[in-house]
Order: C-alpha cells, then structure tokens, then sequence
C-alpha cells in the first residue's frame, strides 16, 4: 500500500514540475533589437560639397544632413525659366491682340493691292479692245490677262490678312499657348525639386548611423549617401518556432528580455511574416533547431525602452503561448494522475 502511493505521488510531482517549466517559459523566441533604418540615397551624380552631420548626431524631421553640388542644375534651371519666361510673353501678346500698327499697314497693303488691281483690269480691257480691233496680238492679250489674276490675288491675300487682324487671336491659338506655358511652367518645377533634392534632408528624427560617402567624392545616383536609425524605442526582430505560429498574431502581448538587463520589457506583436524561413544560426536553440520559423516584429510598449542600443540579443515569450502550453500541461498531468490512480487500483 506505501508503495503505490509512493509511485502516484512521484507521478503527479513529474507532471507538475513539467508543467511548471513550459508554462514559465514557453517557446521561446530569439533575435536582436532593431529600428526602421532609413538609407537616403543620392539623387544626382555630383559630388559631396557639404556634411552637415557626423555619425552618432541626433537630427530632426526636415535637417539637412548633406550637400551635392547643384551648378549644373543650377543652369538647367535658368534654361527652362527663360523658356517659361518666352512662352509666358508670347501668351500675353496673343491676349493682347494685334497692334493698331499692324492693322494699319495692312489696311495700307490692301489698298495698294486693289489699286494695282484696279490698273490691270483697265490694262486688260485696253488689250482685249486693241486685240478685237486685230492691232494686238493674242500673247500680249494672255499676258496681261495673267497680271491681272495675279493682283487680283494679291487684293485677296491683303484682305484676309487684314479680317484676320481685326478678328484677333483665335480660341485654339489661345489654348495652344496656354498649353505650351503649362508644359514649361511644369518643367521648371520639376527641375527646381531635382535642385532640392540635391540637399538630403532627414525624414523623421532619428540618429546618423552610417556616413559612407565622405566630402568630394561623387557617388552615383541612387547611391545610399546617408544611413539614419528612426528615434523612439526600437523593436524585437525575432522568428517564430513553427510550433507557436498559430498562437503568435499581432496583438499578441509579449515579454522582451534583453541581453545585459535583468529587467523584462513589456511587448506587443506587431507583424509576422506569412512566409517561413528556417531558422537563423544565431536563433538556434536546443528545442528549435532543424524547425521553421516566421519573421516577426515586437514593438516595445514601455518608455524606458526608448534608450537601448539597437543590435543587441533578446528573446522574447508570448503570452497566448504560454497560457496554452500551461493548459496543455496541466491536463497532461491530470491525465497522468488518472493513469495512476487506475494502476493503483489494478493493483489493488
């Protein structure tokens, strides 16, 4: 009778240290402290005139941190306002109309076409009147038939320019200019922020982390010139064991232990990737190792979090986990105490 209470007892104390064990720990989670890293980059191939900054400086939203050099756009940006500039004028001229000199003149070239086409149609009675009477041959007769069509379209030529000044600028003409004005008003803008864009300029308020161009040296375009690590608290980059992805979604309230502090953070899931990886080498443990993992981000809710350094190790537990691993467990230990009641009683 000692003896089977013996093994019931040694059974059920099994069952509860396990238990105890998984649910104080759970699976755990492994990697390092991050924050957004903004990598600005060089939007012209020109070279470095100016570093505002030095590694390690706090800056704020909208500081310039660098400076290319802006020469030619500089000139490229003169070349397109004078090409505003002509446009604009040329616009203003149609608006205005045409100038009463210019209406003079024509009313002038008018009546000397019809003057001249007054003369050839008398040349040209004179000559169909001499060749009738058989004094005048039929080509002197031809052409002064020619002069005359040819004032006559003179006189026509001189009246439609003449309506045309008086009707002033046509609609499509207007639109036309006003059209062309646009395109060159919009090509200077876009220049005017390539030339801003030339002063690379802080995002949001972070710290310098990396300065990999140094002064005068010309890097291409697109090339990261300045490295900035967001301000405020960083988060927990680490990756998920397969075996707790169903439990781990944004929400999910962590613990974040950080290398260095026995102090525990308090943390909440930000993302989990869908797609897994395998596990990195630096977030192998003895229980996840040859297992899949999902990247996952999460954030550190409290303010004292706001001064750890980023790169350093943690490990992070979730709550959900351990709630359920601690359930799982401790029906395994009921149904374990069960299995030995049922012995003791065969025993009996």
């Amino acid at each position: 009778m000692k003896m089977r209470v013996a093994v019931r007892t040694l059974l059920a104390s099994l069952a509860f240290a396990a238990a105890c064990s998984n649910s104080d720990n759970g699976p755990l989670a492994v990697g390092t402290l991050e924050r957004d890293r903004l990598e600005l980059v060089a939007e012209a191939h020109e070279p470095i005139v100016e570093i505002l900054v030095r590694e390690g400086d706090s800056v704020t939203a909208g500081q310039p941190l660098l400076r290319l050099d802006d020469v030619q756009l500089r000139s490229q940006v003169a070349q397109a306002t004078a090409a505003r500039d002509r446009t604009r004028a040329r616009l203003d001229e149609l608006v205005r109309g045409p100038r009463p000199e210019r209406i003079a003149e024509a009313r002038a070239q008018l009546a000397g076409a019809e003057g001249a086409m007054v003369t050839q149609r008398r040349e040209i009675a004179r000559s169909r009147t001499l060749a009738y009477a058989g004094s005048e041959s039929a080509s002197r007769l031809d052409r002064a038939q020619a002069q005359y069509d040819e004032a006559l379209a003179r006189r026509d030529a001189a009246r439609a320019t003449l309506d045309a000044l008086l009707h002033g600028t046509t609609a499509e003409e207007l639109a036309q200019a006003r059209a062309a004005l646009g395109e060159a008003e919009a090509a200077l803008a876009v220049i005017r922020v390539s030339v801003e864009r030339l002063v690379v300029q802080a995002p949001r308020p972070g710290r310098v982390d990396a300065l990999p161009y140094k002064l005068g040296e010309r890097p291409p375009a697109g090339a990261v010139v300045v490295v900035v690590l967001a301000d405020g608290a960083p988060y927990a980059r680490v990756f998920v064991p397969e075996s707790a992805r169903l439990r781990v979604t944004p929400g999910v309230a962590a613990t974040v232990r950080v290398d260095g502090t026995t102090r525990a953070f308090v943390g909440r899931v930000r993302t989990v990737s869908s797609e897994a990886t395998f596990t990195p080498y630096f977030a192998l443990t003895e229980r996840d190792r040859s297992r899949l993992a999902y990247p996952a981000e999460v954030e550190l809710t409290e303010g004292e979090a706001r001064d750890l350094p980023t790169g350093i190790p943690v490990t992070v537990t979730f709550e959900a986990v351990r709630a359920s691993a601690a359930d799982t467990e401790a029906t395994a230990a009921r149904g374990t105490a069960t299995t030995g009641n049922r012995q003791e009683d065969r025993g009996g």
